[in-house]
């Protein structure tokens, strides 16, 4: 797995590429969240556009960042997933819990209302 941090204005924007699965994107995906919480980090969108495969430990993390990022007072939103990631968020019912983008620019509007 490969991730990208980037940000724009007050949001940071996290690139993911490759697999999001036990014992490799599960993890890096627990440390980056885990850092950008410790700077203070309140807005953060997980761009999925590049995820080729999440499995069960790779959705137990992004839950797990999600509930982690409220208990700190931040927002963490979703981003163009796949459509075989969509659909993997759908049966978990992760959907209705989870805010997802199909633009960028939805995505960093989404904040300004919040």
């Amino acid at each position: 797995m490969k991730v990208d941090v980037r940000h724009t204005d007050d949001v940071i924007i996290v690139d993911l590429d490759g697999r999001l699965v036990l014992g490799v994107g599960d993890e890096i995906l627990r440390d980056v969240v885990n850092e950008l919480l410790a700077e203070d980090w309140k807005k953060i969108v997980l761009n999925l556009r590049k995820v080729t495969i999440i499995d069960s430990s790779g959705i137990g993390e992004v839950v797990a960042s999600w509930k982690l990022a409220k208990r700190f007072g931040a927002s963490i939103k979703l981003l163009r997933p796949a459509p075989q990631i969509q659909r993997t968020l759908r049966l978990t019912q992760l959907l209705p819990l989870l805010e997802v983008f199909e633009s960028e620019e939805e995505a960093l509007a989404s904040f300004q209302t919040a």
